[in-house]
């Protein structure tokens, strides 16, 4: 595929414009990837998608049964204390309008064997004494990447019976109520390839481009899988892929979330500082070599060149910081045999 031309070539251009797809053609060129990556390069005969109620896993699970058909997707909720219930209900509705099997896996004790709560907790505690199972909390990112060049620095946010307390995480608790955090998302991985394990099936990796390219994703956990079929999708044209394969309006209008701290918490207040739609515009514009001031007038509002600057800076910034996310496991040598089946696209 040739390389897109830079914005800096082009006399007048929308960025919102750019990012628009053809649905349809889009829809067929994925269904048609997973198919031949489906047989040809890793030999399954099904795919199994994690459906969270949310946008991402959606449309994947719609575009699994394009690309398969009902009978060769299966869906899997794996809900725990924490999740919303909207989240399971969505979940469960998206699954019986498709007309897939699927699963309910409760994954709360296994967390709770597993030392999650309790390690997360005694986390909270060493920041909040009074800190109680049952209180409420959520971790969030200090206002608009636009506004300052400040650090990623994280607040803890904690609503105990009278009062909402607000705290700043200091890197060691941070590190360990993220870690404690980060077994959600292994254990719902380890789930899934169970089920496919048993149906000879692949698992559906649901990240659309900012997630995968700017690291909003755990390494062993929501990071692993066997294929990927939007990760090369803006937030935006996922929707527009929603919309054209039926995925419910109230999937389609829920704000993006975590749903992993017992607070309700955006994707922006938790990671990405920006909503999804400003980061679509910045993230396509970094990418095609677009300047800070064509930046600012797209973003509007009064966004100044100074800002679109700090935010295209952000985007670098967390990109190097999730190279290791990406990496693969290291050697001391390469195993020439292996690497070979792997450049044909083999399974090794």
């Amino acid at each position: 595929m040739e390389a897109a031309p830079s914005l800096h070539t082009r006399r007048r251009v929308t960025l919102a414009n750019e990012l628009h797809l053809n649905p349809a053609d889009e829809t067929e060129r994925i269904a048609a990837a997973l198919r031949h990556q489906l047989g040809e390069s890793l030999n399954r005969r099904g795919l199994v998608v994690g459906m969270s109620g949310g946008i991402d896993s959606s449309v994947c699970a719609a575009l699994a049964v394009r690309a398969v058909g009902p009978a060769h997707v299966f869906g899997l909720l794996m809900p725990e204390q924490d999740s919303s219930g909207e989240s399971l209900d969505l979940g469960k509705r998206l699954a019986e309008e498709l007309g897939i099997p699927y699963a309910i896996e409760d994954i709360t004790s296994v967390l709770a064997a597993l030392g999650c709560y309790r390690r997360r907790n005694a986390a909270i505690r060493r920041l909040v004494p009074a800190f109680q199972d049952d209180w409420r909390f959520k971790v969030v990112l200090p206002g608009s990447r636009l506004d300052s060049d400040r650090l990623n620095v994280s607040s803890l946010v904690v609503e105990t019976p009278g009062e909402v307390v607000t705290v700043r995480l200091p890197p060691a608790e941070y590190r360990e109520i993220v870690a404690a955090t980060n077994f959600k998302q292994r254990v719902r991985t380890m789930l899934e390839y169970y089920h496919a394990d048993r149906l000879h099936y692949a698992v559906v990796g649901t990240p659309n481009r900012l997630e995968y390219d700017q690291g909003f994703f755990v390494k062993g956990g929501d990071g692993l899988a066997d294929v990927k079929p939007i990760a090369h999708l803006y937030k935006t044209q996922v929707y527009e892929l929603a919309e054209y394969l039926g995925v419910p309006a109230e999937i389609r209008s829920r704000v993006p979330t975590t749903d992993t701290y017992s607070l309700p918490q955006t994707q922006e207040e938790f990671y990405f500082a920006l909503p999804a739609a400003t980061l679509d515009l910045v993230l396509y514009a970094h990418n095609h070599g677009a300047d800070p001031a064509l930046v600012a007038a797209e973003l509007g509002g009064g966004c100044t060149a100074d800002q679109a600057a700090r935010a295209l800076r952000d985007i670098e910034q967390k990109r190097a910081a999730t190279r290791y996310l990406h990496m693969p496991p290291l050697l001391v040598d390469p195993v020439s045999e292996i690497a070979a089946h792997e450049r044909e696209g083999e399974p090794a």
